[in-house]
């Protein structure tokens, strides 16, 4: 695929990252609970060298549990400590927090014996756009401090934010991929809303994630679309969803962009149910 999406600003914010990693105790990664592997940067392990870090798996309200437990279970075998979350209703977010206290315990008993004076623990929240990174610091925050919403890359700038329990948060702007050359991460990217579509056709993310559908969750395509059991190709749910919805072009022919971009969007919202778009390594790649 080779897509090319690393613009100045995400250079910057790379920068950015480097720079003050050195302020901080501990790194917050947020990655889509969907997509753990294709939504985390991989230049961030790089950066962050031997850091302590904490993964949050991020919109775990509409991925599947089960899957989701299988993922932690297989970060902790590579050595890290993955939690699910959801900044929008704040759920796991205690969890969170206990497990950055815990994480960098080691850091400020070290700092008390060397009769350092006690002060906030310092955190780093990252993760590429739209992964509910900024729904999640106001989560941490208790309060409404960082700009949110659906398009890719709206948080601006640095800023410190103040989290209950003497911690500290520094927030950056989001991280993109300096490229994306594997076509599957492409296209998991873009089908929960982290790759903006004018970098891959909408048609062409539908069609894989409606034959993603087809073959490991029917359940909710059926569900919302009285799909019937005999449609097992895309190009049919794609046709049945137009004639559905009345996404019709003249001549009663479907509309193929605004079908897409409906399945999409449902999909997003958590409307076919909770899916989650890849397995763990060793559970199969999807």
């Amino acid at each position: 695929m080779g897509v090319p999406w690393y613009p100045g600003h995400m250079a910057k914010a790379r920068a950015l990252v480097r720079e003050n990693v050195q302020l901080v105790d501990l790194i917050l990664e947020v990655v889509d609970a969907r997509i753990p592997l294709s939504s985390s940067n991989p230049e961030l392990e790089k950066i962050r060298g031997r850091k302590p870090s904490l993964l949050v798996l991020n919109k775990a309200d509409l991925a599947d549990p089960a899957a989701t437990t299988s993922w932690q279970e297989w970060f902790r075998s590579q050595g890290r400590e993955a939690v699910p979350a959801d900044g929008l209703t704040g759920q796991g977010v205690g969890d969170v927090i206990k497990a950055s206290r815990r994480l960098v315990q080691p850091l400020m008993e070290k700092l008390r014996a060397r009769g350092r004076r006690r002060r906030a623990v310092r955190l780093m929240i990252v993760g590429i756009p739209n992964v509910g990174k900024s729904s999640l610091l106001n989560r941490l925050a208790g309060r409404k401090r960082a700009a949110t919403g659906a398009k890719p890359g709206i948080t601006r700038g640095k800023q410190w934010v103040k989290v209950v329990g003497e911690m500290e948060l520094l927030d950056l702007p989001g991280i993109l991929w300096p490229r994306v050359e594997d076509e599957a991460i492409g296209l998991k990217l873009a089908a929960t809303g982290a790759l903006p579509l004018e970098y891959i056709p909408v048609e062409e993310v539908a069609f894989w994630l409606g034959a993603f559908l087809l073959k490991t969750a029917p359940e909710g395509l059926r569900s919302r679309y009285d799909l019937p059991p005999a449609v097992e190709e895309p190009e049919e749910l794609m046709e049945h969803i137009a004639k559905r919805r009345g996404l019709l072009l003249p001549g009663g022919v479907a509309d193929w962009e605004r079908t897409a971009r409906l399945l999409l969007m449902e999909f997003q919202r958590g409307l076919l149910g909770r899916i989650t778009l890849e397995l763990p390594p060793e559970e199969g790649d999807q």
